[in-house]
């Protein structure tokens, strides 16, 4: 059975350590039936630390990178009543990659809820692969910012 790239859905090469295609990493033994993403916080150290979910989302959302940048599992708890989202290493959500602008989008808590607003950014913002300006979101949406997929939890 033919294995697939994760980040870019490329058929691998039989013992592939890395994509042909966009060079991400292809990892070991093809998942089985039982194979789950982990999630990530980052600790005061700046280590990768794997987390339960519902722990991350507790105070009132979370991010979840699902593809893009090789940091899938890595997740945002949503903080405060505003966190930026873009290139920018101030940025709330930090995504480092060329497709996405600097203050590519804002995260607002409004209305009781969180909004996702976009910044005047060159390549848009999608949720549900729609173009937005403007979107509340709801648990489950998923998010796209460059070449990164994330998922919106709400608790």
């Amino acid at each position: 059975m033919a294995r697939h790239c994760s980040e870019c859905g490329a058929v691998l090469v039989e013992g592939a350590k890395y994509c042909a295609n966009c060079g991400a990493f292809a990892g070991g033994e093809p998942p089985g039936d039982e194979a789950t993403t982990a999630t990530y916080v980052i600790d005061a150290d700046g280590e990768l630390r794997p987390v339960d979910v519902d722990q991350v989302a507790a105070g009132g959302g979370a991010l979840i990178i699902r593809s893009g940048g090789g940091r899938v599992g890595q997740s945002f708890p949503l903080t405060g009543v505003r966190m930026t989202v873009g290139r920018s290493p101030d940025a709330g959500v930090f995504l480092d990659d060329v497709t996405v602008s600097r203050d590519h989008a804002v995260l607002v808590q409004r209305h009781g809820g969180w909004f996702l607003d976009d910044s005047g950014s060159l390549n848009g913002t999608y949720v549900n692969r729609k173009r937005i300006e403007s979107h509340r979101l709801e648990d489950g949406d998923e998010l796209q910012v460059g070449k990164y997929k994330l998922t919106y939890l709400a608790r």
